[in-house]
């Protein structure tokens, strides 16, 4: 069941009884009378933490939020259940607002500022509870301006599942449900505002299942062949092939399943890799080669071994033409001031992540604009931004100096400040996309630099390859 608080109810007839305004500034206005309403369902998902292809109740949540704006909702596209796509308008250019919501397992977190497990089993520690909802207000607004002022145009917002690891976009790529769309965006959480054109880190993400024969550990050793010995024997190739890669990729790997007692022989262990670089081929190179590692190491071991691709995606390709748009937007709206209370909930975060002090400046200004900079990361809007021009932004919901993935950032995002920063975000989305409807020559001039960065002869070839989405892999 979906919550649903007389207080909240009241504010959605406000909401959704009031008349859009023509200008930048009453759309800033309306935005912000609107606050309240999109933090309690920031704080709802919050609460939730659904992980991956999981997301029943906020999928639900942000659908019916859209359908009571006037949305029509197509849900359950690309073979996930919890993936929809929310659209408003029937003709004129096409701009898609993409929208997270899954969480990370195993990062239960309190809103305190101490590590203090709130009783789930996952957390929002990239805080993607503010990043789907914060794309639906920008969806929501961008709508009612277009109704106030008569543009044509058509806004969709794209709930898109499982980002953290199940490639989620690439399978809604792969079925062409992007292919019509005149321009894409986008934002994530972070600890600045900044909307310089960035890349991210092509991925590519398997589970290697061995498996070999019990017997008891010391009664009958000769008669085992220990599925674990062969995930530890590729453990240990790959390890040494770290020194013989590009300096830049990155390997990571976690054992999933080791065995269940000591004394006896392991006959199935399972171990999870991921493997990046800026440039997908170097991807492909680096997993072949993780492969070769798995498949020898299931030779030595005397036990046999096969793998199931998790999740792959594409590098972000940036598009400068229309993130300077953004950038200038994001200026207008600006950043955020801490309210005294929420200077001390920073103080004692930063303290718990072994710095002095708080630098609250990076909540408050904007980052200088500038090309070229790469995220350590990886993201499925890669895939998005290789068939239809991509711009994207962060905003600061995070406590400067926080990293993503950790507990300081889930409990940030269940106060003040994350909603905060969720709004700078929202309201930086919809400006940026009302001066690409005002100026429809944007479009054309990105989409030249789209094609000329991707290749006129690109052909778009997902990394997971032909699988079916990976509804399981959190299970």
């Amino acid at each position: 069941m979906i919550k649903s608080t007389p207080t909240l109810l009241f504010l959605f007839i406000c909401l959704f009884g009031l008349n859009a305004q023509k200008s930048k500034k009453d759309v800033l206005k309306k935005m912000d009378e609107q606050s309240e309403v999109y933090g309690e369902i920031s704080q709802e998902i919050w609460e939730l933490a659904e992980v991956g292809y999981q997301e029943e109740k906020s999928s639900a949540l942000l659908q019916k939020t859209l359908k009571d704006a006037g949305f029509t909702i197509n849900a359950g596209i690309a073979g996930i259940p919890t993936a929809f796509v929310a659209e408003y308008g029937t003709d004129g250019p096409i701009l898609a607002v993409l929208g997270e919501f899954d969480a990370l397992p195993g990062l239960s977190q309190q809103a305190v500022p101490e590590k203090k497990s709130a009783g789930g089993i996952a957390g929002h520690a990239c805080g993607h509870n503010l990043f789907g909802t914060a794309s639906v207000a920008a969806a929501i607004a961008i709508k009612d301006w277009l109704n106030a002022t008569n543009t044509k145009g058509r806004i969709r917002f794209y709930g898109t599942p499982a980002e953290e690891g199940g490639s989620g976009k690439v399978y809604m790529v792969r079925e062409g449900v992007f292919d019509d769309v005149d321009v894409a965006l986008h934002w994530h959480p972070g600890d600045e505002n900044n909307a310089n054109p960035f890349t991210s880190m092509a991925n590519k993400s398997a589970k290697f299942r061995f498996s070999g024969v019990s017997a008891h550990a010391a009664g009958a050793p000769e008669r085992g062949r220990s599925a674990l010995d062969g995930v530890e024997s590729m453990n240990l190739m790959v390890n040494m092939m770290r020194e013989h890669i590009p300096q830049d990729a990155r390997i990571h790997y976690v054992i999933t399943n080791g065995g269940k007692a000591p004394n006896v022989v392991p006959d199935y262990a399972e171990v999870y890799y991921y493997a990046r670089h800026f440039n997908r081929n170097v991807v492909i190179d680096v997993f072949d080669r993780i492969v070769k590692a798995a498949e020898g190491a299931a030779m030595g071991t005397g036990t046999t071994m096969e793998y199931e691709m998790i999740g792959g995606t594409y590098e972000l390709l940036p598009n400068l033409t229309l993130q300077k748009v953004m950038y200038d937007n994001l200026v207008e709206v600006g950043g955020i001031e801490y309210t005294n209370e929420e200077n001390i909930f920073g103080e004692q975060i930063v303290k718990s992540l072994g710095m002095d002090a708080i630098d609250d400046s990076k909540a408050e200004t904007i980052q200088p604009y500038k090309t070229g900079t790469k995220i350590n990361g990886s993201t499925d809007i890669g895939d998005v931004s290789f068939v239809v021009p991509t711009i994207g932004m962060i905003a600061s919901t995070f406590v400067p100096g926080t990293p993503g993935h950790s507990w300081q950032a889930v409990a940030a995002g269940g106060t003040s400040i994350g909603k905060k920063g969720m709004m700078v975000a929202a309201k930086t989305i919809a400006l940026t996309a009302i001066d690409i409807y005002k100026d429809q020559k944007l479009i054309e001039k990105a989409k030249a630099e789209f094609i000329e960065k991707r290749g006129k002869d690109f052909t778009y070839i997902p990394l997971l390859g032909n699988r079916p989405p990976a509804l399981d892999y959190r299970k």
